[in-house]
């Protein structure tokens, strides 16, 4: 019998607990030997960033020319406009809400920019800059998407579908499972520099927002579906109990699939809508994400006194409703997917605070994920609502 792998998240949660021990009973040099391998892992990322830009970007965007017309137009506006909200509601929530949870000066600018030197470093600069990376991936996926519609570009898409494979075989096999190792280098700085326990302190009451803001979008969604299809929006959540807790264990939009398809159409939607809209929003629709990491990154930047205006974050919330189309299924593939636009809101990926971002937001990406999918069921019946009265009616006509 098949011995049952441990998730990310047990070894993530473990990762920092070994960390906090190890910063709080360890002497200078056992802490500099993983800030050694954090330091490297930190360059590898910076490395690797525009690299997965391109994998990414390119095969998502090219892929939207997959679907049926008014209708895939029609999904992808709600999905984006939803994601986008979702990102703006987290916004005006922290904005407000966790100055307070921050006052009285114990939270405040924590400056957490890492003091403790590595033993060595390792030169790794990036083929290409984030800049130039996003450009180019948006010219050639935009590109061949257009050439896919006139009976042209395969020999480019499957060329760029391959490439994100070996991309997604780099982060599935080295870059997640190293990753716990990373957190606890960070951690293990944190907890000898004495700020750890502030830190998670701010982000436990940080965290019951987040819960709190998920289930609000979630009824707010399905109120919303309910109220344009005349169905009771509690026996839509209700229907929608076995895709949320599966999306809970996987972690991962795609593999819910299957039984979120099975939700949907018990909500009495279209068989066909549901197969259409599932799949494809499974990619493209990530309120629940959203929720969660502008949450987090709002959390960073007030710990650490930057600059959070929503002139600042809202153009950031629109840019990353684009580029976490391109997420993989995988773990944590909406904060990855994140990375190379943190600059814009003046985070350094490959440092302290990304790093910091990226362990706040993965150790509860499966409740995001979870909204994700629960989501995909209410814009399916958006979407079917939108095909019988404008549509169907249309063609019967």
């Amino acid at each position: 019998m098949e011995k049952k792998k441990m998730g990310l998240v047990p070894r993530l949660i473990i990762a920092i607990v070994v960390g906090i021990l190890i910063g709080q009973y360890m002497p200078l040099g056992i802490v500099r030997i993983f800030k050694t391998f954090s330091t490297f892992f930190g360059s590898f990322l910076s490395f690797f960033i525009p690299l997965m830009i391109v994998g990414y970007v390119v095969s998502g965007i090219a892929k939207l020319t997959e679907g049926a017309g008014k209708l895939l137009g029609f999904t992808a506006i709600v999905s984006y406009i939803s994601t986008i909200i979702a990102g703006t509601f987290s916004y005006t929530v922290a904005a407000n809400l966790y100055p307070k949870l921050l006052a009285g000066g114990a939270h405040q600018n924590i400056n957490f920019t890492g003091e403790i030197a590595p033993y060595f470093t390792i030169p790794l600069k990036a083929p290409i800059d984030v800049t130039a990376a996003i450009v180019f991936a948006f010219m050639m996926g935009i590109t061949i998407s257009f050439m896919r519609t006139k009976g042209k570009g395969e020999v480019t898409f499957n060329l760029f579908n391959e490439y994100e494979e070996v991309i997604t075989m780099i982060l599935a096999g080295f870059v997640i499972p190293l990753l716990p190792y990373h957190i606890l280098g960070i951690f293990s700085e944190m907890s000898y520099l004495g700020e750890v326990f502030t830190v998670i302190s701010v982000f436990i009451k940080i965290y019951l927002c987040i819960f709190a803001m998920h289930y609000i979008y979630m009824l707010v969604m399905f109120s919303i579906a309910g109220g344009v299809s005349k169905k009771n929006p509690f026996t839509l959540i209700k229907n929608q109990i076995p895709a949320y807790f599966t999306a809970v264990g996987t972690q991962s939009s795609a593999a819910t699939i299957p039984v979120n398809i099975q939700s949907g159409l018990k909500n009495g939607t279209t068989p066909e809508i549901v197969d259409f809209v599932v799949p494809l929003c499974a990619t493209i629709h990530l309120s629940g994400s959203m929720i969660t990491l502008t949450s987090c990154i709002m959390g960073v930047l007030l710990l650490n006194g930057m600059p959070h205006s929503l002139s600042i974050m809202f153009p950031f919330i629109c840019m990353l409703g684009i580029a976490m189309v391109a997420a993989p299924g995988a773990p944590g593939g909406a904060v990855m997917s994140a990375l190379p636009f943190l600059f814009l809101i003046g985070i350094n990926a490959d440092g302290p605070l990304g790093s910091l971002l990226i362990a706040l937001y993965i150790t509860q990406d499966s409740f995001g994920t979870a909204i994700n999918v629960s989501g995909d069921n209410a814009i399916a019946i958006y979407v079917d609502e939108f095909y019988k009265r404008y549509i169907k009616k249309n063609k019967t006509a």
